[in-house]
C-alpha cells in the first residue's frame, strides 16, 4: 500500500479534533495548531481578549521588508452539529474510502483550508522562498455561531491592529463545476419581529381591522416583494443567489384559544440584504412602507441588523485583485466571483476597509457543507496546497 502524503495525515489529524458546536474542543485544536506552528518554524501567539471570552491564535512568518502591509489567511475552528445516523461513516473518523474522498465534519467547512494554508507556507520554506511581505495564518473561533467570541473581537483589538494586515483571504466554497468560487462580498443579515395588534372578540362574528387581516396584507407585502426578488433568479443559477435580496416569513405566534379573535400576533420576516443595488435605507423604507400599508397598530424591532458592508473591488484599481487574478490565470483556473449568499469572518475586515476574498479551492465538488456525508477528495486538497502554495507566493512580493 502506498504511503500517505503527508498533509493529508495532517489534514485527516485536524478532523478527528471534535470542535462541534455547541461544545467544541479548542483547547484541542489550539495545541495541534501550536505543534504544526513549531514543526514549520512559525510564530506560534494565542491571543485572548481583555475582559471577554474568545480567542485568535495567530501564526507569523515574518517577511523581510515589515513595513508592507501584511498577508492574512484565516480559517475558523468551530464546526456545526451532527447527526451520526445519517452518515456513511463517523463524522470525525477521518475515513478516506477507495475513491479517495475524506469524510468528515469540517472536510469542506472548513478545516481543509486551514491546513492548506498551512501546508502552502511548509512548501515554501521548504523550498528556501523568504516572502518580503509578512505572512499572519489566524484561527479564529465562534464562526459557525456568528463570531462574536473570535472575528468580531478580534479585529477591534490593539493586537490586531499590530499586525498590518492589507488583504485577507478566509473561506469561500465548492463548485461542482470546473470554476473556482470567490466570494467577494457578502449579504447582510435583517430579521426582523413584527408586533400586530387588532380588535378581538368571539370568532362567531366578523369583527373588523382584526390583527389576522393585518397579518394577511403584511404577508401580501413581503411575499409580493420576494416574487421580484426570485423573478431576477429565472434562471436557476444558485451561483448569484448572492445578487439579490431574499425575503422569507419563517415564525409565526398568537392567538389565545380556538374561539378567540387573537388581539395579538407577531410573525419573524428574514431577510439578506445584497449589497447589489441596495442600501440600508433603501430595506428601511421598504419595510417601513409594507407595514404602513398593512394596517395601524403594528410595530417591528429588529432581531438581527447586520451592516451592509461594501464589496472588495475585483477590478484592476485593486492591486490584490490583480495579483490574485494573474495567479489563478498562470494556473489556468476558471474563476466564479460571487457575494455570498451566507456571512463569513471576511465581512469583519471589510468593515474596517481591509479588502478580502472568500475563496476555498474545491472545484469539482458537491456542496456538502453543513450536510450529511460532508467530504473532500484527497486530490482536490492536495491541488488546493499547491494553489495557495503559488498565491502566498506572488502576493507577498514587494510589488503587487
Amino acid at each position: 500500500m502506498a504511503q500517505e502524503n503527508p498533509s493529508v495525515t495532517r489534514f485527516r489529524e485536524y478532523i478527528r479534533i471534535k470542535s462541534v458546536q455547541p461544545d467544541p474542543d479548542y483547547n484541542s485544536c489550539i495545541e495541534w495548531v501550536k505543534e504544526q506552528a513549531k514543526e514549520i518554524g512559525l510564530e506560534f501567539d494565542l491571543i485572548h481578549f481583555e475582559l471577554q471570552p474568545g480567542f485568535a491564535v495567530v501564526l507569523t512568518w515574518k517577511g523581510s521588508n515589515p513595513d508592507l502591509q501584511a498577508l492574512m489567511l484565516n480559517s475558523h475552528m468551530d464546526v456545526v452539529p451532527v447527526n451520526p445516523s445519517k452518515w456513511s461513516h463517523d463524522p470525525f473518523d477521518a475515513i478516506k474510502d477507495d475513491d479517495g474522498k475524506i469524510f468528515g465534519r469540517g472536510t469542506q467547512d472548513m478545516k481543509s483550508v486551514g491546513v492548506q494554508h498551512m501546508e502552502a507556507v511548509r512548501n515554501l520554506k521548504a523550498q528556501g522562498y523568504s516572502p518580503q511581505r509578512t505572512v499572519h495564518i489566524t484561527f479564529v473561533p465562534d464562526e459557525e455561531i456568528g463570531g462574536t467570541n473570535g472575528m468580531a473581537k478580534f479585529v477591534e483589538t490593539t493586537e490586531f491592529k499590530k499586525l498590518n494586515v492589507g488583504f485577507e483571504l478566509d473561506e469561500g466554497g465548492p463548485c461542482p463545476t470546473e470554476q473556482f468560487g470567490l466570494f467577494y462580498g457578502e449579504r447582510a443579515l435583517w430579521q426582523i419581529k413584527v408586533t400586530i395588534k387588532g380588535n378581538t372578540g368571539h370568532a362567531l362574528n366578523f369583527v373588523e381591522g382584526t390583527s389576522v387581516e393585518k397579518l394577511q396584507k403584511l404577508m401580501n407585502g413581503f411575499l409580493t416583494l420576494r416574487e421580484k426578488e426570485k423573478e431576477k433568479l429565472s434562471d436557476g443559477d444558485v451561483s448569484r443567489l448572492g445578487l439579490v435580496t431574499t425575503i422569507n416569513i419563517t415564525m409565526i405566534n398568537g392567538g389565545l384559544q380556538p374561539n378567540v379573535i387573537p388581539p395579538e400576533l407577531t410573525a419573524v420576516v428574514d431577510m439578506r440584504v445584497t449589497p447589489n443595488g441596495w442600501t440600508e435605507e433603501k430595506a428601511e423604507e421598504i419595510i417601513e412602507k409594507i407595514i404602513e400599508e398593512s394596517g395601524s397598530d403594528i410595530t417591528y424591532e429588529f432581531i438581527n441588523r447586520n451592516p451592509l458592508i461594501p464589496e472588495t473591488p475585483i477590478n484592476d484599481e485593486n492591486p490584490w485583485w490583480r495579483c490574485f487574478k494573474r495567479t489563478c490565470d498562470e494556473l489556468e483556473m476558471k474563476l466564479l466571483p460571487m457575494i455570498c449568499p451566507g456571512a463569513t469572518d471576511a465581512r469583519f475586515l471589510r468593515s474596517k476597509g481591509i479588502p478580502a476574498f472568500g475563496f476555498s479551492p474545491m472545484n469539482y465538488t458537491p456542496m456538502l457543507l453543513h450536510d450529511n456525508d460532508e467530504y473532500l477528495e484527497e486530490k482536490i486538497f492536495l491541488k488546493g496546497i499547491d494553489i495557495f502554495t503559488k498565491l502566498v507566493r506572488n502576493l507577498t512580493e514587494e510589488s503587487l
